[in-house]
């Protein structure tokens, strides 16, 4: 038993290394923009920087805007499968997957094939048409991790008798939606927005091929002139990523633990 506790300190000591070493080399790299010793002058240079401050909150906007339609969405969609067309399930789940087995290259490629300038709706004529494009686009992203954030929640209530209760006190449908069913299912909400955000405030593919000048974008363009501004960025990425798994962790701990009825 010791031997074996022993052996499972070693690998998760290596496991931990393999991970946290890097991570060291690349703070202490991005606090050496100075031969006299460490400072944080490249932070400051990053948040100083009017490019950081105009992409970083298009991106929380653009996050923002994401999260909102994709709820919109899903919201509906996976209380309407789960109450009155559960067969329709196994179909709707392949639709979500969908974006992770299609490249965001192909995705994008299409998006500019349907939505260009000689289209039938030119989104990309416009700075506001190309930003909803860039929204839609992030919508199918977070498809997969959103549905399956509310589809679980959806599986920790009883919504036929949630619903049941509402319809008899006078409630509409939109009604049990927005004040029934979505309070009880907030947190598993708010994780799958928190992980949406996380994906868009990192993406750069599709920015970048549809000419939009966000967060990633910014990454990979500071990276490629300069040398210790991009290690500190890295580091503010993966702040921001880890704070988000942080908060779902966080908001997991409140989130009911009770099976529907059947």
């Amino acid at each position: 038993m010791k031997q074996n506790r022993t052996l499972a300190w070693i690998v998760f000591g290596i496991g931990a290394a393999y991970f946290v070493l890097p991570l060291l080399a690349t703070v202490l790299f991005s606090l050496s923009i100075r031969k006299s010793g460490y400072t944080l002058d490249a932070y400051a240079n990053v948040f100083s920087d009017p490019r950081f401050q105009s992409t970083f909150g298009f991106s929380l906007w653009i996050g923002l805007c994401t999260i909102v339609v994709g709820l919109s969405i899903v919201v509906p969609a996976a209380y309407y499968v789960r109450l009155r067309a559960p067969h329709l399930r196994p179909i709707i789940e392949f639709v979500t997957l969908l974006p992770l087995i299609i490249p965001a290259i192909v995705l994008v490629f299409g998006y500019v094939r349907f939505y260009n300038s000689s289209s039938w709706l030119p989104l990309t004529n416009s700075n506001f048409g190309t930003a909803t494009l860039l929204t839609l686009a992030y919508v199918a992203l977070g498809l997969p991790y959103m549905y399956r954030a509310v589809d679980t929640g959806l599986r920790t209530i009883d919504v036929q008798t949630l619903t049941e209760a509402a319809t008899i006190m006078g409630a509409n449908q939109f009604q049990v939606i927005t004040q029934v069913i979505f309070p009880n299912i907030i947190v598993a909400v708010l994780s799958g927005a928190f992980l949406t955000l996380a994906i868009v405030i990192g993406e750069f593919t599709i920015a970048s091929l549809l000419g939009v000048q966000v967060f990633g974008v910014y990454m990979e363009n500071i990276g490629a002139n300069r040398a210790f501004e991009p290690a500190a960025l890295s580091i503010i990425s993966f702040v921001l990523t880890w704070g988000a798994m942080g908060m779902i962790a966080f908001l997991g701990r409140f989130a009911p633990k009770t099976a529907p009825r059947t």
